[in-house]
């Protein structure tokens, strides 16, 4: 069973909007609580390069 562990940046306490991220075998998996049957599976590069390109386009 992928326990999934809720972003402390989401927002509402419902956790209606939030992202959420598990570990499976050697991928990092990540979802959106609103749609939690679309998942990206990652490698640990893969996501720090997701996360640096989502910092840098940044408005």
């Amino acid at each position: 069973m992928i326990q999934w562990q809720k972003s402390s940046f989401s927002s509402g306490s419902d956790g209606a909007s939030c992202v959420e991220l598990a570990s499976h075998d050697d991928k990092l998996l990540l979802r959106e609580s609103d749609d939690p049957t679309q998942v990206l599976a990652l490698t640990r590069s893969g996501l720090a390069a997701l996360l640096q390109q989502i910092r840098t386009a940044r408005p």
